[in-house]
C-alpha cells in the first residue's frame, strides 16, 4: 500500500457562544480548520484535522498548514501510510520543524492502519481502558458573575471539570477564581489556565491570594523558568501546558518536579504518534494528563477521543470534545458528549466520515 494522494479542504467553524476569549485579549469567534485526506494506491482514505487556536497561541497558523501540505507532500508520496514510524522519520527529514503541519497527515495514516486492520485507533494505541471519557468545559474570559453563571449551566449539563480562562487582571482573575469555585461540589475539579498571560510577580500575587480554594494552576506564564519559580512557592496543584512540545521538554519538567499534570496537544506534538510518544512515557513517570488538541472539530475530537480512551484512566486528567463548542459537523460517527463524558467509536480506524458537502472543493492537491 502507498500513498497516492494528500490533499486538504478549509472548513469555518463558528463557535455556540460567539466568541472564545483568553489571555492578552486574545479572542476567536470562527476557528480556521484543516481537514486533511491521504489517498491510497488501494483507493483507502484516511482523514486527520488540524485546527491552531489562531496564530497568536502557539507557533501555528491556519494557512502555514496548507502551505506545510504543499512543501511536504511531495515527500511523502509512494510511502506506506501503515508504517507510522517511518513515515514520521521521513517528514521530520523532509521538513525541520513545524509539527502542526505534520499533525493531520499522521492521524489519517493511523485512519488508514485501523481501516486496513479492521481495528479502532484506540486499540492500535494500546486498548480501551473504561467505558468512557471525563471531559472538561473550556470557559471563554468574561466577568466573574458571567464565568460563574455559564459554569453553573455546563455543570448541569453534566460537567464536571472546568478550565477557567484567566491571566487577565490579577484581581478580577482573583474573583473569578473564588466566584466559580464558590458554584462547584467538593468533587468537582477547576482548573485556572493563564495561558502564559501573567508575569511572575502577577502569579504569584494571585496564588497567594487563592490559597485556600481548591484550584489547579495552569501555566501561568510564558517561560518554563518562569513557571517554574510559581510552582516552587505554591502547594496548589500545577499543570503545564504550552512550554511542553517535544519529549525533551517532558523529561526536564518530570526532573525538575514541575508539573502535578501535563497537557498534551497532537497538533503541538506532530500527530498521534509523537503524541502517543508523550503519553506512554507518562504513564510510565506516574504523570496525569489532559489529552487535547488546541481546537478543531469532529475529526479533531475522534483522534483525541481515541488518545484518551487508550489511557490508563488513573492518568487520564481530562479531555476535551471540541465538536461541541461549534456550529457546523463535518464529519459522521465522531464522539458525541454524554453527560460530560464521551466515547471512542468502535468501527475501524477513527470511525468517521466527512460530509463532503460541509468540506466542498479541496484546496490543496498534492499528487
Amino acid at each position: 500500500m502507498k500513498i497516492k494522494r494528500i490533499f486538504a479542504h478549509r472548513v469555518e467553524l463558528p463557535l455556540h457562544e460567539g466568541t472564545y476569549k483568553w489571555s492578552g485579549g486574545k479572542s476567536v469567534s470562527v476557528f480556521d480548520t484543516t481537514i486533511v485526506g491521504v489517498e491510497t494506491d488501494t483507493g483507502l482514505i484516511g482523514y486527520g484535522e488540524v485546527c491552531p487556536l489562531g496564530p497568536f497561541y502557539l507557533p501555528a497558523y491556519a494557512e502555514g498548514v496548507r502551505a506545510g501540505l504543499r512543501e511536504l507532500g511531495p515527500h511523502l508520496l509512494g510511502f506506506d501510510p501503515r508504517e507510522l514510524a517511518k513515515l514520521n522519520h521521513r517528514m521530520d527529514a523532509a521538513l525541520k520543524g513545524h509539527p502542526y503541519v505534520k499533525s493531520g497527515i499522521d492521524i489519517a495514516c493511523w485512519d488508514i492502519l485501523g481501516q486496513t486492520t479492521g481495528l479502532p485507533v484506540c486499540v492500535l494505541m494500546g486498548g480501551r481502558f473504561g467505558e468512557s471519557i471525563r471531559l472538561y468545559r473550556a470557559i471563554s474570559q468574561e466577568d466573574p458573575e458571567i464565568m460563574a453563571k455559564k459554569v453553573a449551566g455546563y455543570r448541569a449539563a453534566g460537567y464536571t471539570r472546568f478550565q477557567l480562562k484567566v491571566g487577565g487582571d490579577p484581581d478580577t482573575d482573583i474573583v473569578r477564581i473564588r466566584a466559580v469555585r464558590a458554584m462547584l461540589l467538593p468533587s468537582d475539579r477547576l482548573v485556572a489556565d493563564a495561558n502564559t498571560g501573567w508575569t511572575q510577580h502577577e502569579a504569584m500575587r494571585v496564588v497567594r491570594a487563592v490559597r485556600d480554594v481548591d484550584v489547579y494552576i495552569e501555566q501561568p506564564c510564558l517561560t518554563y523558568e518562569e513557571c517554574l519559580a510559581v510552582r516552587r512557592n505554591t502547594d496548589h496543584p500545577f499543570v503545564l501546558d504550552e512550554n511542553v512540545d517535544d519529549l525533551g521538554m517532558l523529561l526536564r519538567a518530570k526532573a525538575d518536579l514541575a508539573m502535578d499534570v501535563v497537557n498534551l496537544k497532537i497538533s503541538k506534538l506532530g500527530g498521534l504518534t509523537k503524541t502517543k510518544q508523550a503519553r506512554d512515557l507518562c504513564v510510565s513517570m506516574g504523570i496525569a494528563m489532559t489529552l487535547e488538541d488546541s481546537w478543531g472539530g469532529d475529526i479533531t475530537t475522534a483522534a483525541i477521543a481515541h488518545l484518551a480512551h487508550s489511557t490508563p484512566e488513573e492518568f487520564r486528567f481530562t479531555s476535551t470534545d471540541f465538536n461541541s463548542y461549534v456550529t457546523v459537523s463535518t464529519a459522521t460517527g465522531a464522539p458525541q458528549r454524554v453527560n460530560g463524558f464521551m466515547s471512542a467509536g468502535t468501527a475501524p480506524g477513527l470511525g468517521i466520515k466527512p460530509k463532503t458537502e460541509v468540506l466542498g472543493k479541496a484546496v490543496v492537491v498534492v499528487d
